[in-house]
């Protein structure tokens, strides 16, 4: 039974990863594709709609996927399969009641938040073309939800690939037939329908199997309907509120920026935010792990595994995190040319200071994933509704005094500030301290791997250099620095044991780390 349920909680990993690659894949494809074909005036009007794409999407999937997931898992456990139908099909009209709801709000102030609030007029139309997202994103996520209930996380990916592919196409196709942003974010929406068809097809293929029919007996009446939906949205609202505030934390400057400078500084600024975002690849991967992992430790009252696994965590992150967000600081002109193109390259002081921010956001990441799994799930939502509020009020000041580097500086304090309050906040419950020689020996490495690119031309030639050199050079530093430790070795030899015929080449090096380590 153990590894039965091992075998499907390694299955359903393995789909969610292949799933967010997809998504992150995607939208950096859509992003290239669209800062080449719009500009950097079209690329930020484009952008003025990214946050009102997640926050109408959030608010009107009202944080239910999470919840459909919870609570069919739950019913079809106890043998209640009727039941998590009920879930499915309840979700369902609320979202698509909320999604019709926000996507009338969207259209009607549309006119109002162009005109009035950014002074734009030429965002009006992709403004309202947001509308067209929110009631397919809705069925996509109520489904999305199901199949995670049911571990079935193969047709999540399936949906996710509907859409990315129908996206990037249709967007391609609107821009260039002349609809310029405002066919951006149709082809959004258009990938959102062909995705939202692709799982009402799939739920129906599963509907006998795993969703039968309730009978006429086991039916709910509406007053029973009613409680379900307070169940469902109990469970959903901390989910609403953490995730509209993780938004705010990443794109409350583009609204700020958009309010009080043109529509460019807006293309150049939202041009540096996926950039800026890359490590939080790796800081998200971590903290997916760490969460069960600090939760099994905490309830066997293992204080030796759950130090072990705190300060683990907060060093490896720190060892891959740090030195590409240095990388990404040094070579931001040359990165920003290489992908999105020349006209783009005035994004890069805010895009060096921006990375420092997501540097320290990964830890905060980190911490709110061990303050979760040791059952404080409410801890990083105040920390995250404080760092909003933050957040906006540095922006107002810093971005008519710097520009876009002032929104960037003002997001970088304000993920600062999170990331001291829930690494504090988590040492004092857990007693556990983070291991701060050993994140300042990664520190000394990664400044003198930026010392060293510093030296490098800042050419999208002086980059490709940096790729292949910078790692020799973090790696020296960290050796003689003695931030390698011997766990380190010892990790590294049991990933060398899974490598075949390359295992002989990594235990080399293994057995060279071996020599420095601590």
């Amino acid at each position: 039974m153990a590894s039965s349920g091992t075998s499907k909680l390694l299955k359903g990993s393995f789909f969610i990863i292949i799933g967010n690659l997809l998504f992150r894949v995607g939208g950096y494809v859509y992003r290239v594709l669209m800062t080449r074909l719009l500009g950097p005036e079209g690329y930020g009007l484009l952008g003025l709609t990214l946050p009102f794409q997640g926050i109408f999407q959030i608010l009107a999937a009202g944080g239910l996927p999470p919840a459909i997931a919870k609570y069919v898992a739950q019913h079809r456990a106890l043998k209640e399969d009727e039941m998590a139908r009920q879930v499915v099909v309840t979700s369902l009209k609320v979202m698509i009641f909320l999604g019709l709801t926000f996507s009338l709000v969207m259209f009607f102030t549309a006119p109002w938040l162009a005109n009035q609030f950014f002074h734009k007029p030429a965002a009006q139309y992709p403004l309202q073309a947001v509308a067209l997202i929110t009631p397919f994103s809705v069925i996509v996520g109520a489904f999305r939800g199901a199949f995670q209930g049911i571990y079935r996380m193969e047709y999540v990916v399936v949906t996710r690939a509907v859409e990315q592919v129908f996206m990037i196409i249709l967007a391609v196709v609107l821009v260039m037939a002349g609809f310029y942003a405002a066919g951006a974010v149709m082809g959004t929406a258009m990938g959102f329908l062909a995705s939202a068809i692709s799982a009402i097809l799939i739920f129906k293929r599963l509907m006998n199997s795993y969703f039968p029919p309730a009978p006429p007996e086991k039916r709910l009446t509406i007053r029973e309907e009613l409680g379900l939906v307070r169940v469902l949205l109990s469970f959903s609202i901390p989910v609403i509120i953490t995730a509209l505030s993780e938004m705010a934390i990443y794109d409350i400057s583009v609204f700020v920026i958009g309010v009080f400078m043109a529509t460019t500084s807006v293309g150049y600024y939202t041009a540096a935010d996926p950039i800026a975002r890359l490590p939080l690849v790796i800081s998200l991967s971590v903290a997916t792990a760490v969460l069960p992992a600090a939760s099994e430790a905490f309830a066997l009252k293992d204080r030796r595994l759950l130090e072990t696994y705190i300060v683990q965590s907060y060093r490896v992150v720190t060892l891959l995190v740090l030195p590409m967000c240095v990388g990404i600081a040094v070579f931001s002109e040359p990165l920003l040319e290489l992908l999105f193109g020349s006209n783009f390259i005035f994004g890069a002081g805010a895009l060096s200071i921006l990375v420092v921010g997501m540097s320290f956001y990964t830890l905060f990441m980190i911490s709110s994933s061990i303050a979760q799994g040791i059952g404080y799930p409410r801890l990083p939502m105040y920390v995250l509704v404080a760092g909003t509020v933050i957040n906006l009020a540095l922006n107002v000041v810093l971005v008519p005094l710097l520009g876009i580097e002032g929104g960037a500086l003002a997001t970088t304090i304000a993920a600062l500030i999170i990331m001291i309050v829930i690494l504090w906040k988590t040492s004092e419950i857990t007693g556990v301290k983070p291991p701060g020689l050993s994140l300042l020996r990664i520190g000394f490495a990664s400044g003198v791997m930026g010392v060293f690119m510093l030296l490098l031309p800042q050419t999208i030639m002086g980059l490709l250099l940096a790729i292949l050199l910078s790692p020799l050079v973090y790696g020296a530093s960290l050796l003689i620095a003695g931030g390698v430790e011997k766990r380190d070795v010892r990790l590294l030899r049991k990933f060398a044991s899974r490598m075949g015929s390359l295992s002989g080449p990594v235990n080399r090096v293994a057995d060279f780390m071996d020599r420095w380590a601590r």
